[in-house]
């Protein structure tokens, strides 16, 4: 799970990805969710926010989320879930350039899948052991 910059390091602190967590057990189980370490207000910045993923300066960029990448990477984990637009950019970035291997999904992602209303064509970041779940056909739903 990472913990978005503005949200939880600028903002709101601890008690925010708290209630992130809470929403990513939720739909997981407590049992499939591997903490990053250091987390929540001391999690490392994904290296996309604040303008940086815009910003032209990709090497830069890719260097600095490094550090990240290692981070996700020790954890083992086949995703990493994202809240953050920026975030979720940049680190599907990382693992695609270092080879990390792990898919990266946003929360919302996870939210729909869980309820059973995420599309077929919203499938894109979802690993081939999730891409068949709870498919959604809006046409055949009445």
């Amino acid at each position: 799970m990472q913990d978005p910059c503005q949200i939880v390091r600028k903002s709101y602190g601890d008690p925010i990805a708290e209630d992130l967590r809470f929403v990513v057990k939720s739909i997981v189980g407590e049992e499939n969710l591997i903490e990053m370490y250091p987390n929540k207000s001391n999690n490392y910045c994904c290296g996309g926010g604040g303008g940086f993923l815009q910003s032209g300066y990709k090497d830069a960029r890719l260097s600095y989320g490094r550090l990240k990448d290692n981070q996700i990477q020790t954890t083992g984990a086949d995703y990493c879930v994202a809240a953050c637009h920026n975030c979720h950019a940049q680190i599907h970035e990382l693992s695609e350039h270092y080879g990390g291997g792990y898919q990266v999904v946003h929360l919302w992602t996870m939210i729909c899948l869980s309820l059973g209303i995420l599309g077929p064509n919203e499938r894109e970041y979802l690993g081939d052991d999730l891409k068949e779940v709870n498919i959604f056909h809006p046409e055949t739903a009445m």
